[in-house]
Formats: C-alpha cells, structure tokens, sequence
C-alpha cells in the first residue's frame, strides 16, 4: 500500500479529474471502488453528481440495501434504473463475453441520463483491475465511459484506505461480482439459477463467511471460501449446517473446493482459450 501522502496527493488528483467533468453519471453498484468515487463526485460536483444503480436479476438483494443505504447517509443524489440483461439472448447463452452484454445494457440507459445532464459517464474500475479478463471494458470505451480511479492510478488497498477514512462502511466489504459470474461459461444464464445462487449466498453469509462465492454446476454447489475459513467450514456440525442450508437452497450436492476463494475462478479455463486476452 502507498504511503498515507501519495494516497492524498491522488484523491486531489482524482477531485480535480471529476471537476474538469463539470457533471457525471455514476454507474453505482454500491461496492467499495462505486461507492468512494460516488462519494468524492458527491465533494467536488454537488448536485451535478448522480449516482445510479441499475437493478437487474443479477444483482443482489443485499448489494441494493447496501447501495440505498450508503447513498442515503452520505447525502448522495442516488437513483435506481431497471436494466434487462435477461432479455438479450447473446447475455443468457453465457459466452466468455457476457459482461460485454451486461454493461452494453448498462450504459445504453446511463448514456440517456448522461445526454439529459450533459454529464460524463464514470465507472469504479481501479488501478488494480488492468490485468484481468474484463470484456465489460470494450463496451465502455464504445458509450465513452471515463474511469476516474484507474486514471489517476488508485488501487484497491488505496481506495478501502481512503473509503475508510471517510467512514465509508464499505470500506472492508468483499471484493463482489454479478449473480451471473458464478454460472460457468456457456451454461444458460436464467432467472432461476440465479436466484438458488442468491439463496446459497445468504444462507453462507447467515452462517458468518464473510469470503466465498458459489459456483452453480446445475445441480451441484461448489463452494469457494477464503482459506483462514477452511477448517471451521469442515467442522462436522458446521459441514452439515452448509449443506442442509444450500440443499434447501435448491442443490443436491454440495462440495468445497479445497483451492478456496479467488476472484474470477471461472475464467481460469479461459486462459487456455484464444479468446482469453488481458483487458486494457
């Protein structure tokens, strides 16, 4: 992590970035990088800084509580529009470019808000999400999508130091993703997978993970929790409360994949795929 000096000298840099904007339009998921940049817009531009979730099948009950939440006690001028990734055919059948599909949704509506504002569209992409496999960034350089945290070189480490400074409640949450990104590639994307996904995920949460995610293998779960989990999760009553709890979340089989958690753990079979290239 930087030093608390440079972690200021580029939150300065990131307020003078959003104030050459004059408007923006925040793509605002609530999670930690949307929610400090929604933040420091909110700082430097006032009014003329908007925050908006778009509310979908594949975005978390618990992730808009939290969004409403946070925008509600910093004073953030939050709305919430409805985005219908499920109904594009390209985005149910699951390719490696599905968040292609979900952010070309995404920003086909902020850009009618921008345009209505003449405000600049700004996403919470940082620093450290350059190297990996983000198909979602293509349909952002197409809508002109600015992404002010990356640009002044913030990373994850800097924003959570920064957020937390704020006292931004987000500033310790779990790296998160889409309900879409648990489902392996070119397996359907459908309504109903993704709401045994959201069940499964509340009900480990209930059990105190904080660090997981379920990957949905039609009727088998895999779970992938953080390592310093690992044993607790194997505890024979502790085992046997997950898999009660994610068989009446609507799976048969359930297991635990001993490489524990990493982001982006679908992707792993990309890399052997020529359509596997590292996001810019």
């Amino acid at each position: 992590m930087s030093d608390p000096a440079a972690r200021e000298a580029k939150e300065q840099a990131l307020s003078a970035l959003l104030a050459s904007f004059g408007s923006v339009v925040v793509a605002y998921s609530g999670g930690v990088d949307s929610a400090y940049l929604a933040l420091i817009a909110r700082r430097v531009l006032g009014e003329r800084a908007v925050a908006v979730t778009a509310d979908s099948a594949s975005y978390p009950e618990r992730h808009r509580r939290m969004a409403a939440d946070t925008a509600e006690r910093f004073g953030l001028r939050h709305e919430i529009i409805h985005t219908r990734e499920l109904d594009r055919p390209a985005y149910r059948a699951n390719a490696a470019d599905r968040c292609y599909h979900c952010k070309h949704e995404l920003y086909t509506h902020l850009s009618r808000l921008a345009a209505d504002r003449r405000a600049v569209i700004v996403d919470g992409n940082n620093a450290d999400d350059r190297g990996d496999y983000r198909p979602g960034r293509q349909a952002a350089r197409e809508f002109g999508v600015r992404s002010p945290l990356d640009e002044v070189g913030l990373t994850k480490d800097e924003i959570r130091a920064l957020s937390r400074r704020a006292g931004l409640p987000t500033w310790d949450e779990p790296a998160s993703a889409c309900l879409s990104s648990r489902i392996p590639y070119h397996s359907e994307v459908t309504d109903e997978k993704l709401r045994t996904i959201e069940r499964a995920e509340q009900a480990l949460r209930a059990l105190g993970f904080r660090v997981f995610r379920v990957r949905h293998h039609d009727d088998l779960a895999r779970i992938e929790i953080a390592r310093g989990d690992m044993a607790r999760a194997l505890e024979p009553e502790m085992a046997a409360a997950i898999v009660r709890d994610l068989k009446a979340a609507g799976y048969l089989h359930v297991c635990l994949d001993l490489q524990g958690y990493r982001s982006g753990s679908l992707n792993e079979g990309l890399r052997l795929s020529p359509v596997f290239t590292k996001a810019s």
